[in-house]
């Protein structure tokens, strides 16, 4: 059965491809290109799935048992391109610790 962790890892590593390619794709075709499509679909499936790591952020934090500060570390995280892939490495060094 999967835990809320390995859940949550997943989507923060869909997350962290989503803003990627809102960012380095969907929004330079829209400017280069007029392509708004592209930030349409790309925006609504980050959306999606930003509130699907926030979600999974809090239920992971009950599970787990984390402190405050290291939840809120994770949820900032989220905000900058690359470091849900950073998140995603520190907790998979950490489940395989334990």
């Amino acid at each position: 059965m999967n835990s809320s962790l390995s859940i949550f890892r997943k989507v923060a590593v869909a997350e962290g491809i989503s803003y990627l390619l809102l960012l380095f794709v969907a929004m330079p075709l829209r400017h280069f290109l007029h392509l708004d499509l592209a930030v349409k679909y790309a925006g609504w499936a980050h959306g999606v799935l930003f509130i699907a790591y926030a979600a999974l952020l809090v239920m992971t934090w009950q599970e787990q048992k984390w402190k405050f500060g290291k939840a809120v570390l994770i949820f900032l995280a989220s905000l900058l391109p690359f470091m849900p892939f950073v998140v995603d490495r520190k907790l998979k060094d950490e489940r395989a610790l334990s």
